[in-house]
């Protein structure tokens, strides 16, 4: 079985991946809910902490239901990052994740996220300098590297493992791939196969599927699967491939009043959570996923993803349900 830290998993844990503007405390509630093993936070800028900026400071909230629970903080600075530490500290998270993976421009551009893969001893230097100043595991989420010439994530995940990390995540893109083409799982192999590694080495892009986790599972022989992108809109994901799992079967797909009351559940959350317009605001990029598939769906979409107002997006949920009740799932 995994441990990260003194952190017991299951066999082959699912790990809700931290995503910005999703891996919030309402979506995350839903993801454990349905089978998530480990939930991570959006990742949260360490200068933003050190400026006590409300966008960053508000991403720190977590709660009991939700461990165990990791919070995640990217930058390139060793001063702020280590000040970020001590913040994060303060809201007891189970673990502390580095982001060395995210490609976006603004982020790279700093030399933090994916940016840092082209300073490998400076990322190798912020790790040690991170680890050494908080009890808590840390772990690291990256990616394969900076583009297809500079591949070397073997030596990288056993330099970041020697410094102290207790768990890495390796999405299968290198930065110039963004989210384009498909995941390379082979890479992410090497790292679990390379006899000097002993922490726990889990995959993740294009686990989009329970037959996907299996073969990340069975064939590339990782210890567990952290899912992203297919789990927005659809927190049943997870239950789905544990099922898969233990009995080579697919589960059902939610009913109609399911995806209903989910949805209601996750706007209602995030309006508690956020207020009434960020709450209502930052919901609406689930709603396609929680209602795929449905012919003539557009009108009833354009008015949960249009309106400012959570009446009229619960009325809308209302709607759906009345006149698509009985609709099958594929």
């Amino acid at each position: 079985m995994p441990k990260i830290g003194d952190i017991e998993l299951p066999d082959f844990p699912l790990l809700l991946a931290p995503m910005e503007d999703v891996s919030d405390p309402p979506f995350r509630a839903l993801c454990k809910e349905n089978g998530a093993d480990v939930v991570y936070t959006e990742f949260i800028s360490s200068e933003g902490l050190i400026r006590d900026a409300a966008k960053s400071v508000i991403k720190l909230d977590i709660y009991e239901k939700e461990r165990p629970v990791g919070i995640q903080i990217f930058g390139a600075e060793l001063d702020s990052m280590l000040q970020a530490i001590d913040i994060v500290e303060q809201s007891n998270p189970d673990i502390i994740d580095i982001n060395f993976g995210c490609p976006v421009k603004k982020v790279v551009c700093k030399n933090a996220g994916a940016g840092i893969l082209r300073d490998i001893p400076l990322m190798v230097k912020l790790t040690e300098a991170m680890v050494k100043r908080t009890k808590l595991p840390v772990t690291v989420k990256t990616r394969l590297g900076w583009d297809s010439d500079s591949i070397k994530i073997v030596d990288v995940a056993e330099q970041l493992q020697d410094v102290g990390i207790q768990a890495i995540s390796i999405h299968g893109r290198t930065r110039v791939q963004m989210y384009k083409g498909h995941a390379d799982w082979k890479p992410i192999a090497a790292v679990k196969n390379n006899p000097r590694m002993h922490i726990p080495v889990f995959g993740n892009g294009d686990v989009d599927t329970p037959e996907a986790a299996v073969r990340m599972r069975d064939d590339f022989g990782l210890d567990g699967a952290m899912i992203g992108r297919a789990s927005i809109g659809n927190p049943w994901f997870f239950n789905q491939v544990k099922h898969y799992f233990e009995t080579g079967e697919h589960l059902p797909s939610p009913t109609m009043e399911a995806r209903v009351e989910a949805a209601r559940r996750h706007l209602q959350m995030a309006i508690d959570w956020k207020g009434e317009k960020l709450g209502v605001f930052e919901t609406r990029r689930h709603y396609t996923n929680y209602f795929k598939g449905i012919p003539h769906f557009k009108e009833y979409r354009m008015k949960m993803v249009t309106s400012d107002d959570s009446a009229d997006v619960f009325a809308a949920f209302d709607e759906v349900l009345e006149k698509f009740g009985d609709f099958q799932f594929a």
